[in-house]
Protein backbone atom coordinates (compact mmCIF):
# COMPACT_ATOMS: atom_id res chain seq x y z
CA UNK A 1 0.00 0.00 0.00
CA UNK A 2 1.39 3.71 -0.48
CA UNK A 3 2.29 5.90 1.98
CA UNK A 4 -0.56 6.94 4.50
CA UNK A 5 0.99 10.48 3.76
CA UNK A 6 -0.17 10.74 -0.24
CA UNK A 7 -3.77 9.34 1.02
CA UNK A 8 -6.55 12.14 1.68
CA UNK A 9 -8.19 12.25 5.41
CA UNK A 10 -10.63 10.20 5.06
CA UNK A 11 -8.10 7.08 4.30
CA UNK A 12 -5.44 8.44 6.26
CA UNK A 13 -7.30 7.99 9.72
CA UNK A 14 -8.02 4.42 8.60
CA UNK A 15 -4.82 3.25 7.41
CA UNK A 16 -2.10 5.80 9.24
CA UNK A 17 0.63 4.18 10.93
CA UNK A 18 0.01 0.87 10.40
CA UNK A 19 2.85 -1.22 9.87
CA UNK A 20 2.86 -4.93 8.59
CA UNK A 21 2.51 -7.26 11.63
CA UNK A 22 4.61 -10.38 11.42
CA UNK A 23 1.45 -12.66 12.24
CA UNK A 24 -0.63 -10.78 9.52
CA UNK A 25 -2.72 -8.68 11.66
CA UNK A 26 -4.95 -5.76 9.99
CA UNK A 27 -4.82 -3.67 13.26
CA UNK A 28 -1.28 -3.02 15.22
CA UNK A 29 -1.48 -5.41 18.08
CA UNK A 30 -1.42 -4.79 21.99
CA UNK A 31 2.15 -5.30 23.06
CA UNK A 32 0.82 -5.33 26.46
CA UNK A 33 4.64 -5.29 28.30
CA UNK A 34 6.93 -2.92 30.02
CA UNK A 35 10.24 -4.57 28.68
CA UNK A 36 11.70 -6.25 25.36
CA UNK A 37 14.52 -9.22 24.95
CA UNK A 38 17.88 -9.01 23.56
CA UNK A 39 19.07 -11.25 21.59
CA UNK A 40 22.61 -10.38 23.43
CA UNK A 41 24.21 -8.18 25.18
CA UNK A 42 25.84 -6.10 22.17
CA UNK A 43 22.56 -6.09 20.96
CA UNK A 44 21.15 -4.80 24.17
CA UNK A 45 24.12 -2.16 24.08
CA UNK A 46 23.77 -0.98 20.68
CA UNK A 47 19.79 -0.36 21.58
CA UNK A 48 21.12 1.99 24.64
CA UNK A 49 24.01 3.62 22.47
CA UNK A 50 21.19 4.53 19.41
CA UNK A 51 23.23 2.66 17.06
CA UNK A 52 19.91 0.00 16.45
CA UNK A 53 17.03 0.81 16.31
CA UNK A 54 14.50 -0.87 18.49
CA UNK A 55 12.59 -1.44 21.76
CA UNK A 56 14.11 -1.68 24.84
CA UNK A 57 11.68 -0.43 27.45
CA UNK A 58 8.08 0.63 27.41
CA UNK A 59 8.41 4.39 28.70
CA UNK A 60 10.66 4.74 26.12
CA UNK A 61 8.94 3.29 23.22
CA UNK A 62 6.55 0.13 22.21
CA UNK A 63 5.21 -0.54 18.80
CA UNK A 64 1.49 -0.34 19.76
CA UNK A 65 2.33 3.13 21.24
CA UNK A 66 4.22 3.99 18.32
CA UNK A 67 1.69 3.01 15.70
CA UNK A 68 -0.74 5.90 17.48
CA UNK A 69 2.11 8.58 17.24
CA UNK A 70 2.92 7.92 13.40
CA UNK A 71 -0.70 7.72 12.62
CA UNK A 72 -1.02 11.33 14.51
CA UNK A 73 2.10 12.91 13.09
CA UNK A 74 1.12 11.95 9.63
CA UNK A 75 -2.59 13.59 10.24
CA UNK A 76 -0.94 16.98 11.55
CA UNK A 77 1.58 16.96 9.17
CA UNK A 78 4.06 16.59 11.60
CA UNK A 79 8.18 14.87 11.65
CA UNK A 80 7.30 12.99 15.35
CA UNK A 81 4.88 12.27 18.13
CA UNK A 82 4.75 11.69 21.65
CA UNK A 83 2.66 9.90 23.42
CA UNK A 84 1.33 11.17 26.38
CA UNK A 85 -0.61 10.27 29.73
CA UNK A 86 -2.63 13.30 29.44
CA UNK A 87 -3.15 16.18 27.92
CA UNK A 88 -1.80 18.21 30.82
CA UNK A 89 1.31 15.80 30.18
CA UNK A 90 1.67 16.94 26.71
CA UNK A 91 1.74 20.48 28.00
CA UNK A 92 4.10 19.99 30.96
CA UNK A 93 6.29 18.09 28.52
CA UNK A 94 6.30 21.48 26.18
CA UNK A 95 7.10 23.80 28.45
CA UNK A 96 9.54 21.32 30.26
CA UNK A 97 11.31 20.84 26.82
CA UNK A 98 11.68 24.17 25.68
CA UNK A 99 11.67 26.35 28.68
CA UNK A 100 14.39 27.12 31.90
CA UNK A 101 15.13 29.42 34.39
CA UNK A 102 14.93 33.19 33.08
CA UNK A 103 12.98 32.10 29.93
CA UNK A 104 9.47 33.87 29.16
CA UNK A 105 6.23 32.33 27.64
CA UNK A 106 3.84 34.31 26.34
CA UNK A 107 -0.13 32.68 26.39
CA UNK A 108 -3.33 32.64 25.16
CA UNK A 109 -5.55 34.08 28.15
CA UNK A 110 -8.14 31.45 27.31
CA UNK A 111 -7.37 28.46 27.33
CA UNK A 112 -8.00 25.19 29.04
CA UNK A 113 -7.87 25.89 32.98
CA UNK A 114 -5.08 23.83 34.01
CA UNK A 115 -2.88 24.95 31.33
CA UNK A 116 -3.29 28.42 33.05
CA UNK A 117 -2.66 27.14 36.46
CA UNK A 118 0.24 25.21 35.17
CA UNK A 119 2.16 28.34 33.78
CA UNK A 120 1.31 30.74 36.64
CA UNK A 121 1.39 28.19 39.63
CA UNK A 122 4.28 25.45 38.66
CA UNK A 123 6.32 27.01 36.02
CA UNK A 124 6.60 29.99 37.69
CA UNK A 125 8.46 28.08 40.60
CA UNK A 126 10.83 26.85 38.13
CA UNK A 127 12.11 30.89 37.00
CA UNK A 128 9.79 30.91 33.96
CA UNK A 129 7.56 33.50 33.87
CA UNK A 130 4.79 33.80 31.63
CA UNK A 131 2.02 37.02 30.00
CA UNK A 132 -1.32 35.93 29.15
CA UNK A 133 -2.88 37.76 26.17
CA UNK A 134 -5.51 37.82 23.78
CA UNK A 135 -3.26 36.14 21.13
CA UNK A 136 -6.28 37.51 18.60
CA UNK A 137 -5.20 40.67 19.03
CA UNK A 138 -2.07 40.47 17.31
CA UNK A 139 -1.07 43.89 18.51
CA UNK A 140 -1.03 42.78 22.21
CA UNK A 141 1.20 39.22 21.22
CA UNK A 142 3.59 42.04 19.24
CA UNK A 143 3.78 43.84 22.81
CA UNK A 144 3.86 40.71 25.29
CA UNK A 145 6.78 39.18 22.97
CA UNK A 146 10.90 39.46 25.22
CA UNK A 147 14.03 38.58 24.47
CA UNK A 148 13.69 35.79 26.58
CA UNK A 149 10.45 34.78 24.98
CA UNK A 150 10.96 31.25 23.92
CA UNK A 151 7.45 30.03 23.41
CA UNK A 152 4.36 31.48 21.99
CA UNK A 153 1.45 29.11 23.41
CA UNK A 154 -1.91 29.44 21.45
CA UNK A 155 -4.88 27.83 21.94
CA UNK A 156 -7.72 28.35 19.08
CA UNK A 157 -10.30 28.05 19.24
CA UNK A 158 -9.89 29.38 22.36
CA UNK A 159 -11.33 27.30 25.54
CA UNK A 160 -14.22 27.69 26.49
CA UNK A 161 -14.48 31.37 24.90
CA UNK A 162 -14.20 30.40 21.11
CA UNK A 163 -12.02 33.21 20.25
CA UNK A 164 -9.67 32.12 17.51
CA UNK A 165 -5.96 33.79 16.73
CA UNK A 166 -4.08 33.93 13.36
CA UNK A 167 -1.98 30.95 13.20
CA UNK A 168 0.18 32.49 10.34
CA UNK A 169 0.35 36.12 11.80
CA UNK A 170 1.28 35.07 15.37
CA UNK A 171 3.97 32.41 14.37
CA UNK A 172 5.91 35.44 12.07
CA UNK A 173 5.69 37.33 14.87
CA UNK A 174 7.08 34.83 17.52
CA UNK A 175 10.02 33.62 15.15
CA UNK A 176 11.14 37.02 14.41
CA UNK A 177 11.83 36.99 18.02
CA UNK A 178 13.54 33.36 18.32
CA UNK A 179 10.75 31.69 19.60
CA UNK A 180 8.66 28.58 18.78
CA UNK A 181 4.48 28.38 18.29
CA UNK A 182 2.80 25.58 20.26
CA UNK A 183 -0.73 25.27 19.31
CA UNK A 184 -3.41 23.40 21.37
CA UNK A 185 -5.41 21.91 18.82
CA UNK A 186 -7.90 19.86 20.97
CA UNK A 187 -11.07 21.65 19.36
CA UNK A 188 -10.44 21.16 16.30
CA UNK A 189 -8.59 18.09 15.55
CA UNK A 190 -6.69 17.37 12.55
CA UNK A 191 -9.63 16.68 10.52
CA UNK A 192 -10.71 20.50 11.05
CA UNK A 193 -7.13 22.61 11.57
CA UNK A 194 -3.52 21.57 10.89
CA UNK A 195 -1.57 24.11 12.71
CA UNK A 196 2.02 22.62 11.77
CA UNK A 197 0.93 24.14 8.05
CA UNK A 198 0.08 27.79 9.17
CA UNK A 199 3.61 28.18 10.78
CA UNK A 200 3.41 26.83 14.24
CA UNK A 201 6.47 24.43 15.29
CA UNK A 202 4.43 22.13 17.85
CA UNK A 203 1.14 20.85 18.58
CA UNK A 204 -0.64 19.59 21.30
CA UNK A 205 -4.05 17.48 22.05
CA UNK A 206 -5.94 16.21 24.86
CA UNK A 207 -6.10 12.78 23.03
CA UNK A 208 -9.00 12.58 25.75
CA UNK A 209 -11.52 14.27 23.48
CA UNK A 210 -11.69 14.71 19.55
CA UNK A 211 -9.41 12.18 19.06
CA UNK A 212 -10.38 8.76 20.64
CA UNK A 213 -13.97 10.27 20.94
CA UNK A 214 -15.85 7.66 22.92
CA UNK A 215 -15.21 9.68 26.54
CA UNK A 216 -13.24 5.80 27.79
CA UNK A 217 -9.70 7.29 27.55
CA UNK A 218 -7.21 9.96 29.10
CA UNK A 219 -4.13 10.72 26.92
CA UNK A 220 -2.57 13.24 25.23
CA UNK A 221 0.13 13.88 22.33
CA UNK A 222 2.70 16.44 21.16
CA UNK A 223 3.11 16.50 17.47
CA UNK A 224 6.62 18.14 16.43
CA UNK A 225 7.24 19.68 12.84
CA UNK A 226 10.95 19.46 12.99
CA UNK A 227 12.73 15.81 13.16
CA UNK A 228 15.53 17.89 15.10
CA UNK A 229 13.65 18.88 18.07
CA UNK A 230 12.28 14.95 18.89
CA UNK A 231 15.93 13.64 20.74
CA UNK A 232 15.38 16.59 23.58
CA UNK A 233 11.12 16.11 23.48
CA UNK A 234 11.88 12.01 23.82
CA UNK A 235 14.22 12.68 26.80
CA UNK A 236 12.54 15.19 28.51
CA UNK A 237 9.19 13.03 28.69
CA UNK A 238 11.13 9.77 29.15
CA UNK A 239 12.54 11.72 32.55
CA UNK A 240 9.35 13.65 33.39
CA UNK A 241 7.48 10.07 32.85
CA UNK A 242 4.04 10.87 31.71
CA UNK A 243 3.71 8.27 28.89
CA UNK A 244 1.13 6.51 27.58
CA UNK A 245 0.38 2.94 28.09
CA UNK A 246 -0.49 0.07 25.08
CA UNK A 247 -3.66 -0.35 26.04
CA UNK A 248 -5.02 3.56 25.79
CA UNK A 249 -2.71 3.93 22.64
CA UNK A 250 -4.46 1.46 21.06
CA UNK A 251 -7.93 2.53 22.27
CA UNK A 252 -6.92 6.07 20.54
CA UNK A 253 -5.51 4.81 17.15
CA UNK A 254 -8.80 2.89 17.09
CA UNK A 255 -10.97 5.48 17.61
CA UNK A 256 -9.47 7.78 15.41
CA UNK A 257 -10.43 5.36 12.26
CA UNK A 258 -13.62 7.18 12.52
CA UNK A 259 -12.65 10.81 13.35
CA UNK A 260 -13.31 11.96 9.73
CA UNK A 261 -16.82 10.73 10.00
CA UNK A 262 -17.33 11.93 13.77
CA UNK A 263 -16.22 15.45 13.10
CA UNK A 264 -18.84 15.82 10.07
CA UNK A 265 -21.53 14.89 12.23
CA UNK A 266 -20.40 16.93 15.56
CA UNK A 267 -20.23 19.88 13.27
CA UNK A 268 -23.28 19.37 11.38
CA UNK A 269 -25.05 19.31 14.66
CA UNK A 270 -22.94 22.11 16.14
CA UNK A 271 -24.23 24.43 12.87
CA UNK A 272 -28.51 23.74 13.34
CA UNK A 273 -28.16 24.00 16.85
CA UNK A 274 -25.51 27.41 16.97
CA UNK A 275 -28.31 28.66 14.42
CA UNK A 276 -31.39 27.91 16.88
CA UNK A 277 -29.64 29.24 19.72
CA UNK A 278 -29.05 32.63 18.07
CA UNK A 279 -32.16 33.04 17.27
CA UNK A 280 -33.78 32.07 20.87
CA UNK A 281 -35.11 34.98 22.79
CA UNK A 282 -33.63 33.42 26.14
CA UNK A 283 -30.28 33.52 25.00
CA UNK A 284 -28.23 36.53 25.54
CA UNK A 285 -25.23 35.32 23.19
CA UNK A 286 -23.75 32.88 21.25
CA UNK A 287 -20.12 32.00 20.12
CA UNK A 288 -19.58 29.48 17.25
CA UNK A 289 -16.94 29.72 14.59
CA UNK A 290 -19.59 28.78 11.77
CA UNK A 291 -21.94 31.70 12.47
CA UNK A 292 -20.93 35.07 10.85
CA UNK A 293 -21.44 36.98 14.02
CA UNK A 294 -18.42 35.42 15.59
CA UNK A 295 -15.79 38.48 16.11
CA UNK A 296 -13.24 36.02 14.30
CA UNK A 297 -15.17 34.70 11.61
CA UNK A 298 -12.70 35.18 8.86
CA UNK A 299 -9.93 34.39 10.76
CA UNK A 300 -11.91 30.93 10.89
CA UNK A 301 -12.79 30.10 7.37
CA UNK A 302 -9.43 30.88 6.27
CA UNK A 303 -7.20 28.27 8.56
CA UNK A 304 -10.23 25.70 9.39
CA UNK A 305 -11.77 23.21 7.00
CA UNK A 306 -15.06 23.37 9.33
CA UNK A 307 -15.98 25.25 12.51
CA UNK A 308 -16.38 22.17 14.65
CA UNK A 309 -18.15 20.80 17.38
CA UNK A 310 -17.99 23.63 20.55
CA UNK A 311 -20.30 26.04 21.59
CA UNK A 312 -20.30 28.46 24.20
CA UNK A 313 -23.24 30.69 25.04
CA UNK A 314 -25.32 32.50 28.35
CA UNK A 315 -28.46 32.79 28.88
CA UNK A 316 -30.00 35.98 29.08
CA UNK A 317 -31.30 35.28 32.71
CA UNK A 318 -27.44 34.71 33.12
CA UNK A 319 -26.13 32.12 35.70
CA UNK A 320 -29.28 31.42 37.25
CA UNK A 321 -30.80 30.57 34.04
CA UNK A 322 -27.79 28.87 33.14
CA UNK A 323 -27.71 26.21 36.25
CA UNK A 324 -31.31 25.95 35.60
CA UNK A 325 -30.66 24.61 32.20
CA UNK A 326 -27.54 22.16 33.13
CA UNK A 327 -29.50 21.21 35.79
CA UNK A 328 -32.42 20.37 33.60
CA UNK A 329 -31.10 18.62 30.24
CA UNK A 330 -32.10 15.04 29.86
CA UNK A 331 -30.34 13.80 26.47
CA UNK A 332 -27.09 15.89 26.96
CA UNK A 333 -25.23 15.10 30.19
CA UNK A 334 -23.70 17.64 32.83
CA UNK A 335 -20.06 16.54 32.59
CA UNK A 336 -16.85 17.75 32.37
CA UNK A 337 -14.79 16.88 29.10
CA UNK A 338 -15.76 17.03 25.13
CA UNK A 339 -15.12 15.84 21.66
CA UNK A 340 -17.13 12.40 22.87
CA UNK A 341 -19.90 10.69 20.79
CA UNK A 342 -22.04 12.12 23.27
CA UNK A 343 -23.23 15.78 24.00
CA UNK A 344 -21.63 17.28 27.30
CA UNK A 345 -22.69 20.97 28.92
CA UNK A 346 -21.28 22.38 31.88
CA UNK A 347 -20.26 25.53 33.40
CA UNK A 348 -16.59 26.71 32.87
CA UNK A 349 -16.49 29.11 35.85
CA UNK A 350 -16.99 27.23 38.64
CA UNK A 351 -15.65 23.57 36.71
CA UNK A 352 -12.73 23.53 34.33
CA UNK A 353 -11.64 27.01 34.74
CA UNK A 354 -12.04 27.67 38.77
CA UNK A 355 -8.57 27.22 39.16
CA UNK A 356 -7.83 29.97 36.99
CA UNK A 357 -9.45 32.55 39.89
CA UNK A 358 -11.54 35.38 38.86
CA UNK A 359 -9.49 38.03 37.96
CA UNK A 360 -7.84 35.86 35.11
CA UNK A 361 -11.18 34.25 33.96
CA UNK A 362 -12.45 38.14 33.26
CA UNK A 363 -9.17 38.69 31.78
CA UNK A 364 -9.99 36.07 29.24
CA UNK A 365 -14.11 37.30 28.95
CA UNK A 366 -14.79 33.68 30.90
CA UNK A 367 -18.08 35.04 32.10
CA UNK A 368 -19.75 33.59 35.18
CA UNK A 369 -22.67 32.85 33.01
CA UNK A 370 -20.89 31.20 29.71
CA UNK A 371 -22.19 27.82 29.14
CA UNK A 372 -20.24 25.31 27.08
CA UNK A 373 -21.56 22.71 24.83
CA UNK A 374 -19.55 20.23 23.37
CA UNK A 375 -22.33 18.52 20.32
CA UNK A 376 -21.96 15.02 20.21
CA UNK A 377 -23.26 12.76 17.45
CA UNK A 378 -26.92 12.50 18.42
CA UNK A 379 -29.70 13.45 16.04
CA UNK A 380 -29.70 16.89 16.05
CA UNK A 381 -33.34 17.62 16.55
CA UNK A 382 -33.83 15.53 19.23
CA UNK A 383 -31.07 17.63 20.86
CA UNK A 384 -32.52 20.76 20.24
CA UNK A 385 -35.39 19.52 21.84
CA UNK A 386 -33.59 18.82 25.24
CA UNK A 387 -32.04 22.27 25.36
CA UNK A 388 -35.48 23.77 24.33
CA UNK A 389 -37.43 21.80 27.58
CA UNK A 390 -34.43 22.80 29.47
CA UNK A 391 -34.84 26.25 28.59
CA UNK A 392 -38.74 26.04 30.31
CA UNK A 393 -38.27 28.12 33.21
CA UNK A 394 -34.90 29.25 32.47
Amino acid sequence: MKSARSLKLASQVVHAGIKEDPSGSVVTPIYQTSTFKFRDADHGAALFSGEEDGYIYTRMSNPTIEAMEDCIATLEQGAKALGCASGMAAIHTVFAALTKNGDHVVCSDAVYGPTSTLLATVMTKFGVEVTFVDTSNIEAVKGAMRDTTKVVFVETPGNPTLVMSDLTAIAEIAHAGGALVAVDNTFMSPALQRPLTLGADVVVHSMTKFLNGHADVVAGVVVLKDAGLYSNFRKTLNQIGGVIDPFNSFLVHRGIKTLAIRMERHTENAMKIAVWLEKHPKIAWVRYPGLPSHPQYDIGRKQMDSPGGMIAFEMAGGLPAGKHVMNSVKLCQLAVSLGGVESLIQHPASMTHASMGKEAREQAHITDGLVRLSVGIEDADELIADLEQAFEGA
